[in-house]
């Protein structure tokens, strides 16, 4: 019996199933073994997943994959279409209700969202996101209060952007607005979740080896279709891979640099999803990819 299935049928089939790790650590081969073994529907929690236009650079599910079991909340999203965490919490609460969902992904946010609550902080107007887009990271880290500042990681500027943002359209700042959070849709001890710890190196390899697969299954061909409709800040511009792809087609980087630094990108975000899990998911069970494929 492959580790795969061995771990699928030692899951209850009657429980909800959260399945997060870093990319390309294997998630989705052990979602799909998990419906096909006991049943159920493969949810989508990655946020670049959900935009129509990317598949093979996201490595969503291929057609063949999505018609062994069903799947729910992959690319189903315009790229000109707002999508945030809230979103994506109320997309899930029907599918809750049906057949056992198998919550997929490696966004860390989606998961704190469903098994620890969400604020409900009211959607930012257009023109303060006009105005927060123009403003640069160190004035928006300026324009945080102190107990916001220090709960999300200054260095990514789409949380700092989405704090600034919040107290500047509500008067109050978004730890405020976290504390106090309504109940979860999921409280972790109604779900079985795992989540995927892959050594490094290993990791570091297959994701090397993934990109190179995703060159020759057509990553090109999808970023020159969505070349016309660049815009690098736009939330589904942050596929890892895409601008490195679009420097090339422009002509400022050649194809070998642009692998290189895709790789990179990717490998760096990966070591963001690790430290994420470590912190905010002690009480998951673990599980070492690199064992599924033997």
């Amino acid at each position: 019996m492959s580790a795969l299935i061995e771990i699928a049928r030692g899951l209850d089939p009657a429980r909800p199933v959260l399945i997060a790790g870093p990319t390309a650590s294997g998630k989705s081969a052990l979602a799909l073994a998990v419906a096909e073994t006991g049943g159920g529907v493969v949810v989508n929690a990655d946020a670049l997943q959900v935009y129509a236009d990317w598949r093979v650079l996201t490595a969503r599910p291929s057609v063949e994959e999505e018609a062994r079991a069903p799947h729910a909340l992959y690319g189903q999203v315009s790229r000109d279409a707002e999508w945030s965490v809230g979103h994506w919490l109320r997309a899930v609460a029907p599918l809750l209700k049906g057949a056992r969902p198998i919550i997929v992904g490696g966004t860390g946010l989606y998961f704190s969202a469903l098994t620890e609550g969400l604020a409900e902080i009211p959607a930012t107007p257009p023109e303060i996101r006009a105005e927060a887009d123009a403003i640069a990271l160190p004035d928006l880290i300026a324009g945080l209060d102190a107990p916001s500042a220090g709960g999300i990681d200054l260095n990514n500027r789409a949380r700092v952007q989405r704090a600034w943002e919040v107290r500047r359209a509500t008067g109050r700042g978004i730890a405020e607005w976290q504390a106090a959070t309504p109940a979860p849709l999921l409280p972790l001890e109604a779900a079985q979740p795992l989540v995927l710890r892959p050594d490094p190196d290993w990791l570091n390899a297959r994701i090397a080896r993934r990109f190179d697969v995703m060159l020759a299954e057509g990553a090109m061909e999808e970023v020159r279709a969505n070349l016309p409709h660049w815009s690098p800040r736009a939330p589904w511009a942050r596929a890892i891979g895409a601008p490195e792809l679009v420097a090339h087609l422009r002509g400022e980087i050649d194809l070998d640099t642009a692998r290189s630094a895709a790789i990179l990108a990717s490998r760096q975000y990966a070591k963001r999803q690790r430290s994420w899990f470590r912190s905010r998911m002690s009480g998951w069970r673990d599980v070492d990819p690199a064992s599924l494929s033997r």
